[in-house]
């Protein structure tokens, strides 16, 4: 007699469950390192940013995003046009300059040194001159070693006081003077000083949202 099919009865298929399971397992996994990479990637080379104020107008309006280089800092040092993410002193939104803390009077000298600790606060502005410099302001115009810089980028401000530091001040080794392009509406190095390299989080190079703003800086 010609043995008959062999009967599943009895007998258990455990594969799909056990497929399902490695499933779920490795979408978990493809999570965690996704995660993982994102935050690699933002603690590391590149962060996102949302501008918070009006102070860069018009080259950066409030609510749209850039990409910082934080990577960059470890190889070269800013340069005067850049427009950098960074750390400002404590008592920067005070207006507060200097190791011993002191408000600058507009018209004479702006803020040639920080207080020394910084904020956890990041700012962002356009770095307008560097160590050693030479700088005094204008009707918002940078004069770095006695010459206008070029800045088609601003919003400038004219004759109101905060717009005039005609005193020469030097930037000191290792710090970096930053405005904002909107040099009437900007709280900055004028008011709380220079800032120094080990507080500069990177440069802002891209621009990504809203998306008719896409474009480098």
């Amino acid at each position: 007699m010609t043995p008959g099919p062999a009967s599943a009865k009895g007998s258990k298929d455990t594969g799909a469950p056990k497929s399902r399971t490695n499933s779920i397992v490795e979408l978990i996994v493809i999570v965690l390192v996704a995660i993982g990479l994102a935050l690699g990637i933002q603690a590391f080379i590149v962060k996102p940013y949302k501008i918070p104020s009006r102070s860069m107008e018009p080259t950066l309006e409030v609510g749209q995003r850039v990409l910082v280089d934080r990577i960059g800092m470890h190889f070269s040092e800013p340069k005067i046009g850049d427009v950098m993410v960074f750390h400002p002193p404590k008592d920067a939104e005070q207006q507060v300059c200097g190791p011993a803390p002191h408000e600058v009077t507009p018209g004479g000298a702006a803020c040639d040194a920080p207080e020394p600790e910084e904020a956890s606060v990041n700012f962002i502005k356009r770095v307008v001159a560097g160590p050693g410099d030479t700088l005094y302001i204008k009707e918002g115009h940078a004069y770095v070693n006695g010459k206008k810089e070029h800045d088609p980028y601003i919003t400038p401000c004219g004759s109101s006081s905060e717009c005039n530091f005609p005193t020469p001040i030097k930037i000191p080794a290792g710090h970096w003077f930053m405005m904002g392009d909107n040099r009437g509406e900007s709280d900055d190095s004028r008011f709380w000083g220079p800032v120094p390299t080990k507080w500069i989080i990177g440069q802002a190079f891209l621009t990504y949202w809203p998306p008719d703003r896409i474009g480098t800086l």
